[in-house]
């Protein structure tokens, strides 16, 4: 049984990898054919002003342009995990073969709600892109409507969660569960807003690609050893996708991943950390903070920066986020990148070991 539980994790994860290398050269062709990148160069900085020490970033340090590296790499994600998870199911329902029956992890009771986030948040940042790259120049769907979309679907999910599959605590390492009942629904609504936050991380060529997979890489380790294979299957199977992106997302980017991947990664991860709490007998949730931390960190510079410049009139940071302000102060890129790995794949094994105490 516990190699048949190892195999179904595997394979799955080892052919997104493989589909995802196999399909990135169909993928790069399209996006350059059609000039799939912003059409005016520019950023707007926290406070909606331009950018300006970011953009002079980006002209002496950074191997890509705007005007020149496609978007929408992302794609190549979440197409893989779907092509993977479906093709799978479609197997087992219509084939006589046992294999893809036992390689089957499409479930409702463990995957059909991250699948569902991760679908959902793709598709609206696949539409956000495509503004982006509009001749007029706009901007994408703007935040506040992005937002809302997020807080929506979140709510949705967390009365899932609450209603259907009757989350109603949280797990406490070392203390058991702390009940909440109907606060699971904001609780998944401020978690998944806030790891969204996070998807700017998506700034550095590397950066985003090691950090998420180092993190779904956590989480199927989580769910394999709380007996959820299923659940375990789907994380490596995207962190799978995730290593063919980050194959060609290395410095000189071939692609970015922009909104159509990180909407529906950062969607995803709040599906999964609380698919892998109580429902799951662990503590997910409060592994959270641990095994995202550097998009937590993200997050927190950016609220820093704002804060400061709003309280005090004068910035914490030279850019915000934390990785460009790296970069800003002599880092190389690719240190920057590097170090972010670093830290990620010690924060997946601290968040691992802290996630499955008993």
């Amino acid at each position: 049984m516990i190699v048949s539980d190892i195999i179904k994790v595997f394979i799955p994860a080892t052919a997104a990898f493989a589909f995802g290398i196999l399909f990135a050269p169909i993928l790069t062709h399209y996006l350059f054919k059609n000039k799939v990148w912003k059409k005016k160069a520019g950023k707007l900085a926290l406070d909606g002003q331009p950018a300006v020490e970011f953009e002079k970033i980006r002209s002496e340090v950074h191997t890509g342009t705007e005007t020149s590296t496609p978007r929408m790499g992302g794609i190549l994600i979440w197409a893989s995990v779907t092509f993977v998870t479906v093709g799978l199911w479609i197997l087992a329902k219509s084939t006589p073969f046992a294999i893809f029956e036992k390689l089957d992890f499409l479930s409702r009771s463990q995957t059909w709600v991250p699948l569902f986030t991760l679908l959902a948040g793709a598709l609206m940042g696949f539409v956000n892109d495509l503004l982006d790259i509009h001749p007029s120049g706009e901007r994408g769907v703007s935040l506040r409507l992005r937002l809302l979309f997020v807080t929506l679907v979140s709510l949705f999910i967390g009365s899932w969660f609450y209603y259907k599959l009757e989350v109603l605590s949280i797990g406490i390492p070392g203390d058991g569960t702390f009940f909440i009942g109907i606060l699971t629904i904001p609780l998944f609504v401020l978690v998944t807003l806030g790891l969204y936050a996070g998807g700017v991380i998506d700034g550095i060529d590397g950066l985003s690609g090691g950090v998420f997979g180092a993190t779904f890489t956590a989480y199927a380790g989580i769910a394999y050893f709380q007996n959820q294979i299923n659940l375990a299957a789907f994380c490596a199977t995207l962190a799978g996708g995730i290593l063919a992106f980050l194959w060609f997302n290395i410095p000189p980017a071939r692609f970015w991943m922009t909104e159509t991947g990180t909407m529906g990664l950062t969607m995803t991860l709040a599906a999964v950390a609380f698919m892998t709490d109580t429902l799951g007998g662990g503590y997910g949730v409060a592994a959270l903070p641990i095994i995202a931390f550097p998009l937590v960190i993200t997050v927190l510079s950016n609220i820093i920066q704002v804060g400061s410049k709003k309280l005090r009139g004068k910035k914490v940071f030279r850019i915000a986020p934390l990785h460009h302000h790296f970069e800003a102060i002599g880092w190389p890129s690719y240190k920057v990148t590097m170090r972010y790995w670093i830290i990620s794949i010690v924060c997946a094994i601290a968040g691992m070991t802290i996630a499955l105490l008993k």
